[in-house]
């Protein structure tokens, strides 16, 4: 058995014809630079405009920030790989993206169920809602989801970079994730198992469970509300996020939690796109479009920088 030490792995990615690869090359390019704008301008708004200096808005804003974490951590590379047909990466840098990626989505899952509960404190305790989503809380929360995140995720990074990776150095994939790794390697991975799935039902499951209790008891609010108009109101109030939620934990769970054996890996990989690249570039436009804040918003700064062109102009006529 070959006992060399790995130094880099190949990414395989999308393997086909130049034309294939040259169309999802444009493709995933234009996804990038919509997802980054989108995401930067949510960003950009919540961060000046006094009207959505809210405990909502500012975890819009963090899941915006963790989007682009997610979407620079990946997209990048993939599109190195689509240009040459495949691509090498070295064993540290496929460990730190491995690292990034998982520490983000970890606390995209931590960041939703903080989510969940701000709209469950809104809908269901309206009266104690400034007194319990203060500023100084909502920051601690949103620290400590950062912070569990990037520390838990170290346990894991660490544990897989022991393993020694023997029988191949080719990754049929298009970035470094645990599947992958394990499918490779040829130690024992089992301590990287355990950990796995305590990570999972500490920081995937637990949340989910929280989740769905939040959106239980909203529900049975909503449903309590005499008036439709009012069942209206407070239900737009919680859509875009509920949308959020499930669009996330549908895709982690079709690729991590039940994964379909007989999938091939092109199929795999089209998965693992949804929650790279399809929730990154959505969340932005589904805050924005369902969001009439959030339209106002952009609406004054588009009016705002035609009065300073129109003032310009006068100034120079």
């Amino acid at each position: 058995m070959n006992l060399t030490v790995t130094t880099e792995f190949l990414l395989l990615g999308f393997q086909g014809s130049q034309h294939l690869r040259n169309v999802l090359f444009l493709l995933f390019l234009l996804v990038l630079g919509a997802t980054i704008c989108g995401n930067l301008l949510i960003i950009t708004l919540v961060s000046t405009s006094k009207n959505l200096h809210t405990p909502m808005y500012f975890f819009i804003s963090q899941l915006s920030i963790s989007d682009l974490l997610v979407i620079t951590d990946i997209v990048p590379n993939m599109l190195d790989i689509l240009l040459n047909n495949g691509a090498a990466i070295t064993f540290i840098a496929c460990m730190t993206q491995f690292y990034f990626l998982c520490a983000s989505e970890i606390f995209e899952c931590l960041l939703l169920t903080v989510m969940s509960y701000d709209r469950y404190v809104a809908i269901c305790n309206p009266l104690r809602y400034t007194s319990v989503m203060t500023i100084d809380y909502c920051v601690k929360l949103v620290v400590m989801s950062w912070t569990l995140g990037f520390v838990s995720t170290v346990i894991v990074t660490i544990t897989l970079s022991m393993l020694v990776f023997c029988r191949t150095n080719i990754i049929d994939h298009f970035f470094c994730d645990t599947v992958p790794l394990l499918d490779i390697a040829c130690s024992d991975a089992f301590i990287v198992h355990i950990e796995m799935c305590l990570l999972s039902i500490a920081l995937v499951i637990a949340p989910t469970i929280i989740i769905i209790k939040c959106y239980t008891n909203i529900i049975i609010n909503i449903l309590r509300i005499p008036s439709s108009t009012g069942r209206q109101k407070a239900f737009s109030t919680c859509s875009s996020h509920l949308i959020v939620v499930s669009i996330f934990y549908w895709t982690l769970f079709s690729v991590y939690a039940f994964p379909p054996k007989e999938l091939s890996s092109t199929i795999s990989k089209i998965l693992s796109l949804l929650y790279t690249m399809f929730t990154p570039l959505i969340n932005p436009i589904i805050y924005s479009l369902r969001n009439k804040d959030i339209g106002k918003t952009v609406q004054e700064m588009l009016n705002q920088c035609r009065t300073l062109k129109n003032r310009k102009k006068q100034t120079y006529s």
